[in-house]
């Protein structure tokens, strides 16, 4: 499965609002009613303006963003990790996707009936992470069992390996989430394989009321709070208002836009913001045809980069031509860039930089 996105949280606080404002309605799979097991996927298009800034120099038929995807997740109830409400569905929903969008509620409306009765975004998000951390010491649990076995006999990996397990085990059955554990940078690695739910990365998105926008209220403000001690993202919205953006024409949505303070749709931040959760950033390739986004993990050398476009690119990669956006700012094309000086040559072992535009040379 590629990378995503899982829009997490409880009942009736506005994630299928917002996942089919970000989808535009149109998501990948049928829109299932609320509590289906088979969650909704939609593939969102990262905005950047980045592309718009190329093009004013390579004049091109099409611009292709970066997308991201984001799973719709039926709502959580109290008692999931036991089977309660969807249960063991919807935890494999949850362990198929890379990273949590974990939706609060943050507005107040005596119209649309909150499932614990009131208002506390700090609770919800306390349910959440408990009944995930539950079902992961269950698993926790096995894993402990199976290691300590093996430890009675085996030498200092397994002694060693016993104990990850046991102080993992004992961090998630007190109700907290694994991503909290102090671990060492191998210890991460090794955590990082077992599919752990509450070791994915989270983003908080507080959905509020529209005259809350676009700051916020004091339910939000705790959430940002938390999401500061735990160095998380978090993005404030307004699901009706996003909705009411969504149905727009891109050119009628500025008075809107404007009459909340607001730049953009949050949408757009809430799209770039899932785009970092995952590690990801974007290098470009320009031409007359299209200008193109293309889609590389953080840290990605020139080959794994080519071999996004084709895997003949990767396996044939000579070098690349690479130049920026500032670049091509200041010299407004490629022959003034290469003119200057600016038109790098780089080989295999080149770190690809965010926003790099890229020519790769390659002979198969």
């Amino acid at each position: 499965m590629p990378l995503s996105v899982g829009i997490v949280g409880l009942p009736n606080v506005g994630k299928s609002t917002v996942f089919n404002a970000l989808t535009a309605g149109k998501a990948e799979a049928a829109n299932y009613p609320f509590c289906t097991i088979d969650p909704n996927v939609g593939v969102v298009p990262v905005p950047d303006p980045r592309l718009a800034q190329i093009q004013k120099h390579i004049k091109t038929q099409k611009i292709i963003p970066a997308i991201v995807e984001i799973v719709d997740i039926a709502g959580l109830v109290k008692g999931a990790s036991q089977g309660e409400g969807l249960g063991n569905k919807f935890l494999a929903n949850i362990r198929e996707t890379s990273a949590v969008l974990m939706m609060v509620r943050c507005f107040d409306d005596p119209n649309v009936i909150h499932v614990a009765g009131s208002v506390d975004p700090m609770r919800d998000i306390e349910i959440i992470d408990l009944e995930l951390a539950l079902a992961d010491a269950d698993s926790a649990e096995k894993r402990l069992k199976k290691a300590a076995g093996l430890a009675k006999t085996g030498g200092k990996e397994a002694k060693a390996d016993a104990a990850l397990a046991e102080k993992v085990f004992n961090h998630l059955n007190s109700g907290k989430p694994a991503r909290s554990l102090e671990l060492t940078d191998d210890e991460r690695k090794i955590v990082g394989t077992w599919g752990m739910l509450t070791f994915k990365p989270v983003l908080y998105c507080c959905n509020v009321g529209e005259g809350d926008l676009p700051d916020g209220n004091k339910w939000s403000d705790l959430v940002k709070a938390r999401a500061a001690a735990e160095k998380a993202g978090v993005v404030i919205l307004c699901g009706k208002v996003e909705s009411e953006l969504a149905e727009l024409a891109e050119g009628d949505r500025a008075e809107l836009l404007s009459s909340y303070g607001l730049k953009e749709p949050a949408l757009a931040t809430l799209a770039r913001e899932c785009y970092r959760l995952l590690g990801l950033q974007s290098y470009f390739t320009a031409g007359e045809k299209e200008i193109r986004a293309w889609t590389i993990r953080k840290g990605a050398q020139g080959p794994e980069a080519a071999g996004v476009i084709h895997t003949d690119f990767e396996k044939g990669y000579i070098r690349a031509q690479v130049y920026s956006v500032a670049d091509l700012e200041q010299y407004h094309t490629e022959a003034a860039i290469k003119a200057a000086g600016k038109l790098r040559m780089e080989g295999k072992e080149y770190v690809v930089a965010d926003g790099d535009i890229m020519h790769f040379l390659f002979n198969v």
